[in-house]
């Protein structure tokens, strides 16, 4: 299946080429045509406004490819020269040092495409489309299944990646097969099994060693088993009631990453943390959120190394009160060595 080019302005280039513009901070940086693709890469390209949280430093390269042969020509220009690849989605779940990212970050955002049979039920999207707004799609056709998800902010590809849930429902509940790319280009098709799925987490998150690097793969598309034939007006009900609950109970007056811990079980983070009596506790522009103590919130002018420290604080104080090591859902990315003073 194809991944469709989303609309938006596009530059075209028949040979690789670079150009140099001057940045509001007056520093150098280089703008790199690919070849026979409609996308660039941006060096020095500041980050804090691709996450969820508002903050990070800036990526050494970054592109954020429309279609699927210009994704593949980003990874084969990191292959050619040895680069490290980082991949970005909606950047919702993840913390971004204020030092940026080494190597080349990929963005898959507008990888946009999104498909409902009605004759098998299910549905296939490519892994920039934003799960809230599948949820809704899904709902207005009578379909089931993805009632829970409308309150998840992130897109596809990054739900399969980490196994997004909420209500007691996840994406490997739903999950039928996810096409993946690898590092030299080609694409492979893999089923549910095949991703040793756990709670938010899969083999696709893969790790920060170079060998883990070397086989990281990236989502290009998934499909989910829905359930079609309900009454729109009674899934749409169900889907608001549960977007109704997130903004009751979870902050989002204050940019976010969603949920910083895993919940470990049997008790969840969020009761932990404010047992411990942590709400509220604040470092720099970073709080420890009063409306749910699982999530830390930009108060504004927050440092990604705020919200490390905090994260490490919430850690030691939770260990010291109830011998339990939180351990973080948020994905850091960048270098933190020394953040904490």
């Amino acid at each position: 299946m194809t991944i469709y080019q989303a609309a938006g302005n596009v530059c075209t280039a028949s040979a690789l080429n670079t150009k140099k513009h001057q940045t509001t901070n007056s520093v150098d940086s280089e703008v790199i045509y690919l070849p026979n693709t409609d996308c660039v890469i941006k060096s020095q390209a500041s980050l804090s406004a691709f996450t969820s949280y508002r903050v990070g430093g800036a990526a050494d390269l970054y592109v954020a490819p429309r279609n699927l042969e210009a994704l593949q020509a980003s990874l084969k220009y990191a292959k050619e020269r040895n680069l490290k690849v980082t991949t970005l989605g909606a950047g919702s779940n993840l913390l971004v040092s204020d030092e940026g990212i080494s190597g080349l970050v990929i963005a898959t955002r507008h990888l946009r495409f999104s498909n409902f049979d009605p004759q098998t039920g299910q549905l296939t999207v490519a892994a920039g489309e934003s799960i809230p707004s599948l949820a809704w799609a899904a709902a207005e056709l009578g379909w089931q299944g993805l009632e829970w998800a409308v309150g998840i902010p992130g897109t596809a590809g990054g739900a399969v990646v980490m196994n997004a849930g909420a209500h007691n429902n996840c994406i490997a509940d739903m999950l039928v097969s996810v096409q993946v790319l690898s590092p030299d280009g080609t694409l492979e098709t893999l089923t549910r099994d095949q991703l040793g799925y756990s709670y938010r987490t899969s083999l696709l998150q893969g790790g920060e060693s170079p060998s883990e690097r070397r086989c990281q793969r990236i989502v290009t598309q998934a499909t989910l088993q829905l359930a079609p034939g309900a009454d729109p007006a009674k899934v749409v009900a169900i889907t608001r009631e549960h977007k109704k609950h997130r903004l009751n109970t979870q902050p989002y007056n204050f940019p976010s990453c969603g949920s910083v811990f895993r919940n470990p079980k049997p008790y969840s983070a969020g009761w932990l943390i404010e047992q411990t009596g942590l709400k509220g506790y604040q470092i720099g522009g970073a709080q420890v959120a009063q409306l749910h103590a699982n999530f830390i919130v930009n108060r504004g002018g927050a440092k990604a190394s705020d919200i490390f420290c905090l994260i490490r604080h919430i850690q030691h104080q939770v260990q010291e009160r109830w011998s339990i090591n939180l351990e973080p859902e948020v994905k850091m990315l960048g270098e933190f060595q020394g953040a904490c003073g």
